[in-house]
């Protein structure tokens, strides 16, 4: 079944699942947003060089990184089905195994990654970070692969992101919910 465009029309969940896999949706508050575009060969360099630091580094531990498409179910709802808040991550970070199942991660990952794109930037930069905050992800990287750096949100004592730490492709970027620093110089190298 393919998306049946409804102005003013809020969908859960439950509806989500009904669409086709041709096509990548978001829901936000009921909303949805269509994620189809393919992304650029520098989306996807850096998208791959960012999980490959995570996926070597947590290879033994408790965490687990996965790559988008994976559905992350946020908000608090009488039954999933009735979630109006479906995202799909670039990179997503679990430490908290019980929130994992078949059809993804319910609840906030520990860590989320969004690469920029010019079709996504402002769904990341502002959708997704309100999001995020309000449901209580721990910290946000935000990548931006055009002018190499990484803006990283965490939370404080009170549950909000303050003023973002900005990261240079010369600086680097330190992982805050483990020990991990990340070479941007890697991340961002120019390939073939």
């Amino acid at each position: 079944m393919s998306y049946p465009m409804k102005r003013n029309q809020k969908y859960t969940y439950a509806e989500y699942l009904t669409w086709s896999d041709d096509e990548r949706w978001e829901l936000i508050d009921g909303i949805p947003y269509n994620m189809t575009p393919a992304p650029s060969r520098s989306h996807q360099e850096v998208l791959n060089a960012i999980n490959y630091a995570f996926y070597h580094f947590l290879k033994d531990k408790p965490c687990a990184v996965y790559i988008a498409p994976f559905n992350v179910r946020l908000g608090e709802y009488e039954s999933e089905d009735a979630c109006e808040n479906v995202v799909q991550p670039d990179i997503a970070i679990i430490c908290d195994q019980n929130k994992l199942d078949e059809k993804g991660c319910k609840g906030a990952p520990d860590l989320i990654v969004e690469v920029l794109s010019p079709s996504t930037a402002k769904m990341d930069l502002v959708y997704k970070l309100n999001l995020y905050e309000k449901y209580k992800v721990r910290e946000y990287w935000i990548v931006d692969p055009h002018n190499q750096y990484v803006s990283i949100y965490t939370l404080d004592e009170q549950g909000n992101y303050g003023k973002p730490e900005a990261n240079t492709r010369e600086e680097g970027a330190n992982v805050g919910i483990f020990e991990l620093a990340v070479d941007l110089k890697e991340i961002f190298s120019e390939r073939a």
